[in-house]
């Protein structure tokens, strides 16, 4: 996918996700990319060899990743490519207690900023997921994520079969 950096030039990157789903993905890339939306990176998690971790302390946007969910035991959504995480350190991941993963994303829990690569309730970047049945992780009441997005739930069984 063609997306646009933080040094404000264009880029492209890769990006896996569920072959029932592309379509909607690509149109939701062409609608960040047509608002210039930055991302700093889009690159397969086999680049960080499989370490969650590694894809977010490098701010990477990502798919697929087959990792259980954060904290607990079942399959993330990630596994089934039907989830995608967009710049985790504008967006971070914060846990019930106020951490976020990355102590450089501590800045970006004050949702009330609007700072380059930054998503926000109801912003095109929300609507233009929400337009093809895709969830905001923002919305999550005890540990908002506001990198992820995924399928809808009641959307889930109709996309895995």
């Amino acid at each position: 996918v063609r997306h646009w950096g933080f040094d404000r030039r264009m880029h492209r990157g890769q990006i896996i996700v569920h072959h029932r789903v592309a379509a909607g993905v690509v149109d939701v890339f062409r609608v960040l990319f047509d608002h210039r939306f930055p991302m700093r990176r889009i690159e397969l998690e086999d680049r960080y060899e499989g370490t969650t971790n590694g894809s977010t302390l490098a701010n990477n946007t990502t798919g697929f990743d087959c990792r259980p969910v954060t904290g607990g035991t079942r399959w993330s959504r990630h596994s089934y490519g039907l989830a995608i995480d967009i710049n985790p350190l504008q967006n971070p991941y914060v846990y019930a207690d106020g951490r976020v993963t990355d102590p450089r994303a501590e800045r970006y829990r004050d949702r009330t900023q609007r700072l380059p690569g930054m998503i926000h309730a109801d912003d095109f970047v929300v609507r233009a997921f929400a337009r093809i049945g895709w969830r905001w992780g923002g919305d999550f009441r005890t540990t908002p994520d506001y990198q992820h997005f995924d399928l809808d739930p009641a959307r889930l069984r109709a996309a895995r079969s």
